[in-house]
């Protein structure tokens, strides 16, 4: 078969036949048919896959794959395939003969459509794929399992008030934090070695670097404290976690284990994301770096405008490569003509390139469902919050800002605020407006703000050692989530008396924020209960009301961004906020491309709109895909310039 599969792919190959049983058990090969090549144990035990013949006889796709680490840590800016590239590189390790585990960081993970395969928080078999599992950290399983684990590390005679006491503080989104990266935790020790790769697939990357940070930042709260952390439950419970933390850690910083892959696209800003995690990572002690550039454009009609406008900025950004990232061993992934999903799809992604057949004419667009539209809409109602949603990558920093400068252009008052830790509006506006406030939630700004509110509070009735335990117990990263929660709460209620247009995190911190505002509400409900006096509004209340909230979902016109959009609606109908309208961005419908390649993407791109239009939104918007990045001032106007 080895010969047959070699002769198929062109490669050439020398067999040399081993049946002598000592020389085969002086090799280490326990079971046979086995197969090594070039000294290494590639198989042992029955007869190998096709796909994986395949794979040990072809050229190694990308260069990070001729030695890779144990663990495979894939992380950068949402949108740039981060889950396209992760996915691949487990499927092409699988189907070389190694044991593959692809483990998902992220609430907001796509892989079940990928793959075809239902997620789960314990190891799922991928069929087509008999080496790979694939497995997905779910946020709220991994919490109650925390939960259920210090709750039986407390001595048999705690009382039940007790117990309820633990209970309603392990309650929190904290808790859905560190528990969620107790379980990546628990995946980086693998003390049985069941796998011999474990591919880590993550959340966009501010949520990535905090996952990361948790390591020091727990173990350093952990050091000499005693007492009890209230968020968390008792202190115990901590405590039997810190050996896995420093095991974490220790994984993760070792370049013979842990290799960390930073995807980008040939785009300026995920770029320059990139190299700004680059050196967030070196200062965590994970140096063992490599970076993917994904999706790497080439016009194959030099006449097409459009597709040289699209490679010529594509090579502008890779010139313009910042020297900490071409230090960097580094590879290219080709633009493909195919939404990746499915095996075959992911399997072709790393293959060779092949030639998109030409497609049809496509009809333009529609008039009067451009970002002016919508900015039209919404200046209609005077005031209230504008919150923009959706998956890392989709362009809801820049959607946001349009809007903004849109509802000033007609005359309204706007704030202008994130909950993104990589925080991206101050380079996409690139300048000042009149009548248009912007900040930013900043996660370190405002724990230190609730910090000295609450010793401004407490702490002028306690003595010097109860002062010193009270910012002891405000060390705890869990402060650190309520204070965002705080200011976002703030944030909301602005909105009573004008226009706060929102640039929300990617979908999966944001809906640990939601959750967060859902168990406020919860617990204000219980507080009230009973009591006639005065009107009970919490933030959640005020999301849920559609004439003080308008949620604005973006997406791309591709059939992962879509789908994952979907859920996100899904997600938001479950907590009773009905979403005002979708903006599907960067659309190239109707630039009056010829090139093969995006010919054949444009086709899947229209298949998207009209999927959109039959059922997940009544009011869609457009915004074409800007041969300049529309960064600035000017370019943001142009895309919600009001009619003259």
């Amino acid at each position: 078969m080895i010969e047959r599969v070699a002769k198929d792919v062109g490669a050439k190959v020398e067999i040399n036949k081993i049946e002598d049983r000592a020389e085969i058990l002086q090799r280490g090969i326990a079971a046979t048919p086995a197969v090594m090549i070039g000294g290494v144990v590639v198989h042992s035990g029955g007869i190998p896959a096709h796909e994986a013949v395949e794979a040990w006889l072809k050229p190694q796709p990308l260069e990070l794959l001729r030695r890779p680490t144990r663990h495979l840590f894939f992380t950068g800016k949402g949108g740039v395939g981060k889950t396209s590239v992760s996915t691949a590189v487990a499927l092409h390790l699988a189907d070389a003969g190694k044991r593959v585990l692809l483990v998902s960081t992220d609430a907001a993970s796509n892989l079940d459509e990928m793959l075809g395969v239902t997620l789960q928080n314990t190891p799922v078999s991928v069929p087509g794929a008999p080496n790979l599992s694939v497995l997905n950290i779910d946020p709220d399983t991994a919490a109650e399992s925390y939960r259920q684990r210090v709750v039986a590390q407390m001595a048999v005679n705690s009382s039940d008030a007790e117990l309820s006491t633990v209970r309603e503080q392990l309650s929190g989104a904290c808790t859905t934090e560190i528990a969620s990266f107790d379980e990546f935790a628990s995946l980086l020790s693998d003390a049985d070695n069941h796998y011999d790769h474990i591919v880590f697939d993550t959340a966009p990357t501010g949520h990535t670097l905090r996952l990361l940070s948790l390591p020091k930042a727990w173990s350093g709260f952990l050091a000499g404290n005693d007492r009890g952390a209230s968020c968390l439950g008792p202190h115990s419970g901590l405590k039997m976690q810190e050996v896995r933390f420093k095991a974490a850690l220790d994984a993760l910083s070792d370049p013979g284990k842990t290799t960390v892959v930073l995807v980008t696209r040939p785009d300026a800003g995920a770029i320059a994301e990139a190299s700004r995690t680059a050196d967030e990572l070196n200062a965590l002690g994970l140096h063992n770096q490599r970076l993917v550039v994904n999706g790497v454009f080439h016009a194959s009609d030099r006449s097409d405008a459009i597709a040289g406008a699209i490679e010529a900025l594509g090579a502008q950004a890779l010139a313009a490569m910042p020297s900490n990232l071409l230090a960097l061993p580094h590879d290219q992934v080709p633009l493909r003509a195919f939404d990746t999903v499915g095996l075959s799809a992911l399997r072709a992604l790393l293959g060779a390139a092949q030639a998109a057949a030409p497609t049809a004419t496509l009809q333009p667009l529609e008039q009067g469902t451009g970002l002016d539209a919508l900015a039209d809409a919404l200046a209609q109602a005077g005031k209230g919050l504008i919150m923009v949603m959706g998956k890392g990558g989709v362009g809801k920093t820049t959607i946001a800002a349009a809007l903004a400068i849109g509802l000033v252009q007609r005359g309204k008052s706007v704030h202008l605020s994130t909950t993104d830790p990589a925080a991206h509006l101050a380079v996409t506006l690139d300048g000042a407006v009149e009548g248009l406030r912007v900040d930013r939630i900043d996660p370190i700004v405002e724990t230190q703000r609730y910090v000295d509110k609450i010793m401004a509070s407490k702490g002028p009735h306690l003595d010097a050692q109860e002062k010193a335990l009270m910012l002891e117990d405000l060390r705890s990263p869990c402060t650190e989530e309520v204070a965002v929660f705080h200011a976002f709460s703030k944030v909301v209620s602005e909105a009573r008396s004008a226009f706060v247009v929102l640039d929300t995190a990617p979908t999966g911190h944001s809906l640990l924020l939601m959750d967060a505002t859902g168990a406020y509400h919860r617990q204000m409900v219980r507080e009230f209960e009973g009591h006639s006096a005065g009107r009970m509004v919490t933030p959640l209340m005020r999301l849920q009301d559609p004439a003080y909230t308008r949620i604005i979902v973006v997406t791309l016109p591709e059939t992962t961004p879509v789908s994952q959009a979907q859920a996100l609606q899904e997600d938001l109908r479950r907590a009773q906020i009905e979403p005002f309208a979708w903006v599907v961005n960067k659309s190239v419908l109707a630039a009056g491309t010829h090139d093969p390649l995006l010919g054949a993407r444009l086709t899947g791109e229209r298949q998207q709109m009209q999927r959109i239009a039959n059922g997940l939104s009544k009011r869609v918007f457009v915004v074409p895909w800007q041969v300049l990045p529309p960064i600035g001032l000017a370019a943001l106007s142009s895309l919600v310039k009001a009619p003259a």
